[in-house]
């Protein structure tokens, strides 16, 4: 496919050059990851398998291919790859925060919270994390509020109730509604659509 970015273009143009020269180079792990970034994660995938067999310790390769795997949505492969790395190095902050990802988006938010919690140990200062957690653990925006209130009652956890919440902008809101129906239920694929659909929009508006 055709990579719109001329600067992600040009560099993968050298790195795919400089890999032809020298085969057994650690430069398919750099390859890979343009590849993803340009939307090729087969591409991606595949050259890091290809390279993970004569570099199988290559921490750097097993991570870009377990993000590859996540763009692809190819959440269970992207955990197996964190899960090798988590092994070795247990306080990898940003493994934990993809390893939280994956979790959340197959609704098991008991497994994401538990990550989350890890990478904020890891790193106090990591707000998102922080803020994230306090989402997951259905702690939610503003305690105050009308729609906080509205919330302690289960008739309005639904997603139709999430969805108009997302509608009027309120990001943060709809995010507590589709974690609480997760909580309920972790297989409802709308609640998980959805809820990554709020915290896109969450992400946005804080810029």
């Amino acid at each position: 496919m055709p990579v719109d970015d001329p600067a992600i273009a040009g560099a993968i143009r050298r790195h795919e050059e400089r890999l032809a020269r020298d085969p057994s180079s650690l430069a398919f792990a750099q390859l890979a990851d343009l590849y993803r970034k340009a939307g090729r994660t087969q591409d991606a995938v595949s050259l890091c398998r290809e390279g993970l067999t004569r570099y199988p310790h290559y921490t750097t390769a097993r991570l870009i291919l377990a993000k590859a795997h996540l763009a692809a949505d190819q959440l269970g492969p992207a955990l197996d790859e964190l899960e090798i790395i988590l092994q070795s190095s247990p306080n990898d902050v940003q493994c934990h925060r993809l390893a939280a990802e994956v979790h959340r988006r197959s609704g098991r938010l008991d497994a994401a919270v538990r990550h989350l919690e890890t990478a904020v140990d890891l790193d106090p200062g990591d707000r998102e994390s922080r803020a994230l957690l306090a989402l997951l653990r259905a702690e939610g925006a503003g305690e105050g509020s009308g729609i906080a209130r509205l919330l302690r009652d289960d008739v309005f956890v639904t997603v139709a109730f999430g969805g108009l919440c997302l509608e009027q902008g309120l990001a943060d809101e709809a995010a507590l509604v589709f974690t609480r129906i997760l909580r309920q239920d972790p297989d409802d694929p709308e609640a998980r659509a959805r809820l990554e659909l709020a915290l896109r929009a969450r992400s946005r508006r804080r810029g």
